[in-house]
């Protein structure tokens, strides 16, 4: 897109995959601004946010951008070999912040993840700890429970979310029919049981749920309005959980936004969303 500025791939290794991070350059102004990692949506490969990356930029952010595992130049490709879940998705979130540790030191860091990514955020935080990171940023990020959407949707949630997760598990693999791109069958496992039960599975015999309640980290949860995927009341859901956090709860609006909005299309109208989260980056104590 002309005059979204470009960025370098580079990429870390961990547990056999590798993980393609985009690092973009440094904003003007003066130098260690804010460093924000950007983590994205299931089946969403890391080029889609040049143009969020290209606002948070103008509101003087420094930006990366990882690609989830098995997603765009993240390796492995999901197949009925890869069994890897929300463990390795949380555990590649802390991979990715060492190996950039150089650059993020003495500088405010923020998490900011999108729907999964906004997921694997949080649980990197519960269970690896908050240290490394100064806030969490949370856009389009809900517990997919069919009880929580409005009216009748969640009826239709149940059966369609676990007859992908019946799938999976018979083939080995999400093919990404219709949902999500091709998926390891454990990612799917674990973000059915999200929506079946309203409550993060266990990861190494952790129990996340408590490990969330726990959490310290400051953060800005919100939701996107015309969300298909994860509207406010599953935000909310997920919210409810974080009560050891300050939580700054905001729903990002059309009228805020100028334009037409749902779970994907809120990237290409999120200058005033950057806006305010550069004002969040401001407000957290320095390092």
């Amino acid at each position: 897109m002309n005059g979204e500025p470009e960025y370098a791939q580079e990429f870390v290794d961990v547990d056999g995959a590798r993980l393609g991070v985009q690092v973009y350059p440094e904003p003007a102004g003066p130098p260690g601004a804010p460093v924000v990692l950007i983590w994205p949506a299931m089946g969403v490969r890391a080029r889609y946010y040049r143009p969020f990356a290209a606002a948070l930029r103008a509101a003087g952010l420094a930006v990366i951008v990882a690609d989830l595992r098995g997603t765009g130049t993240s390796t492995p490709a999901p197949s009925r070999a890869d069994r890897h879940g929300y463990t390795e998705l949380a555990g590649d979130i802390g991979a990715v912040l060492a190996a950039l540790k150089p650059r993020l030191d003495g500088r405010t860091r923020l998490l900011l993840g999108h729907s999964l990514g906004g997921q694997a955020a949080l649980l990197h935080l519960a269970v690896h700890g908050g240290d490394d990171v100064d806030g969490l940023v949370l856009v389009a990020v809900g517990i997919p429970y069919w009880r929580a959407y409005p009216g009748l949707r969640g009826v239709g949630v149940l059966p369609y979310t676990q007859g992908i997760a019946a799938t999976a598990a018979l083939l080995g693999v999400w093919p990404g029919w219709g949902f999500g791109g091709r998926q390891a069958r454990g990612v799917i496992r674990d973000w059915a049981h999200t929506a079946r039960t309203g409550r993060f599975p266990q990861l190494d015999g952790t129990d996340t749920e408590a490990a969330v309640r726990a959490v310290r980290t400051p953060m800005l949860a919100v939701s996107v309005d015309d969300d298909q995927y994860t509207p406010h009341e599953t935000m909310d859901h997920l919210c409810a959980k974080l009560t050891g956090a300050a939580v700054a709860r905001e729903r990002y609006t059309v009228a805020q936004a100028g334009g037409a909005l749902d779970h994907f299309t809120w990237v290409r109208a999120s200058a005033p969303l950057a806006g305010r989260i550069a004002r969040f980056a401001a407000s957290l104590p320095p390092r």
